[in-house]
């Protein structure tokens, strides 16, 4: 059983209604997409992926998505498409990445594009984040800081396991 704090619940509740009604429509989409930053791939962004799935969720994740002899942006962009919310791990890593204007802050600019972003600062402040991309900052989030990033994912999955089965 994952509880939220009321805060917890209010971020998380927004994208769960609408990541339902997108479930409706687009039932084959991944509940999620993992946006993190190249040198996180096999740290933390791997762990956290993991957790995710451990706890029922549907992730796409580079790692494991993008097959070989693809074309790695088309790849990433098909998996922007296919997922109904976006996980941004905001660790120092992915700060620098989207100041070098990298991969990551292409797909976080999709992301913010489409409202359906929630950032989990890992490592890094929410006010080191606002220095950086004061959009992704102005996005509630959760933060390991206040939970551990096994309690983190539980919640995110949590809430993705309430998307019905269609």
């Amino acid at each position: 059983m994952v509880s939220y704090t009321p805060t917890e619940w209010r971020t998380v509740e927004p994208y769960a209604e609408k990541a339902v009604e997108q479930a409706r429509v687009n039932p084959d989409r991944r509940d999620l997409f993992l946006c993190h930053a190249w040198d996180d791939r096999q740290g933390s962004a791997a762990e956290l992926h993991g957790l995710l799935k451990t706890n029922g969720a549907t992730v796409w994740f580079s790692e494991e998505d993008l097959p070989l002899g693809s074309l790695m942006i088309r790849e990433i962009d098909k998996g922007l498409r296919n997922s109904r919310i976006g996980i941004v791990l905001v660790t120092p890593a992915l700060l620098k990445s989207i100041e070098k204007e990298g991969i990551a802050e292409k797909e976080l600019a999709v992301l913010l594009n489409t409202k359906r972003v929630i950032p989990v600062t890992h490592g890094v402040t929410y006010e080191q984040l606002l220095d950086v991309s004061p959009m992704l900052a102005s996005h509630a989030g959760l933060d390991t800081a206040e939970s551990s990033l096994d309690d983190v994912a539980a919640k995110i999955a949590a809430a993705a396991a309430a998307l019905p089965a269609l």
